[in-house]
């Protein structure tokens, strides 16, 4: 049985018994029977000593490898292959340079939106929904990488995915940046009913953005907790000032230090 905290309502992500292994000399196992389920409005931060399986678990769930036993779910049906009911943001912001920021964000409308001033429509909806107006026909190379990075989020959000997959992504960003993009995300994700799974080695980061956290062992991964954020939504950085703060990011931290040999 897949475990969540989430409210009583059906899972619209559903991972069971997972395991995952990867063909080498000698073979290796990244991850071993994970079950857990997202429902909508819900967000699930995925934490762990580095080579755990966090991506892998994710690139399983987007459907780019298959696992050696166990299932993905959406709305109840076999993930098998990638599809437009999941939407994915790597940690590198994998825009297309010769497309404007516009343009990028109207690359993943295409098989969704036929009609092209509609989908114009949509993105330039986006393009302010992100903060970028004023940029939608500026190349990637021409914007920071805060800025480029949220043109990828537009462009994963804007054909409306039941599920967001995200990888670390804003592990190549500043601090300050870094911290404003997890509250634009934070908010974005708090408008919708989307079941987001977002991997990240950073505490900080978990506690504002998940409401579910799941602590994964040391490889192969396995999970270890799974616990709701102690604080509510809408969370924003203002949360490192309440006095609960310290020890609730001190109790995660034990738990992933006794995973790192």
């Amino acid at each position: 049985m897949a475990r969540s905290l989430g409210l009583a309502l059906p899972a619209k992500l559903e991972i069971r018994n997972l395991s995952i292994s990867f063909s080498s000399r000698p073979r290796v196992r990244a991850v071993d029977d994970v079950s857990l389920a997202v429902v909508p409005g819900e967000t699930a931060c995925l934490l762990g000593p580095s080579g755990c399986g966090k991506s892998s678990l994710l690139r399983a769930i987007a459907g780019f490898i298959r696992p050696d036993s166990g299932q993905v779910l959406v709305d109840g049906r076999v993930v098998e292959e990638p599809g437009p009911d999941r939407g994915m943001v790597f940690q590198e912001y994998a825009l297309f340079p010769w497309l404007t920021a516009s343009r990028n964000i109207e690359f993943g409308l295409r098989r969704r939106i036929l009609d092209r001033a509609e989908r114009r429509n949509v993105a330039r909806a986006w393009i302010a929904k992100v903060k970028l107006e004023g940029f939608e026909h500026a190349y990637p190379k021409q914007l920071s990488g805060g800025m480029q990075q949220r043109v990828a989020v537009a462009r994963a959000l804007a054909p409306d995915p039941q599920v967001l997959l995200m990888d670390e992504p804003f592990g190549a960003l500043d601090a300050q940046t870094r911290v404003l993009m997890q509250e634009m995300l934070e908010s974005l994700i708090y408008e919708s009913q989307r079941a987001v799974v977002f991997v990240t080695h950073d505490i900080d980061e978990a506690l504002i953005i998940g409401d579910v956290l799941c602590i994964m062992s040391k490889r192969p991964g396995r999970v270890l907790e799974i616990s709701r954020n102690p604080f509510a939504r809408p969370r924003s950085a203002r949360i490192f000032e309440l006095k609960e703060y310290g020890p609730a990011k001190a109790r995660i931290f034990e738990t992933i230090r006794g995973e790192i040999s």
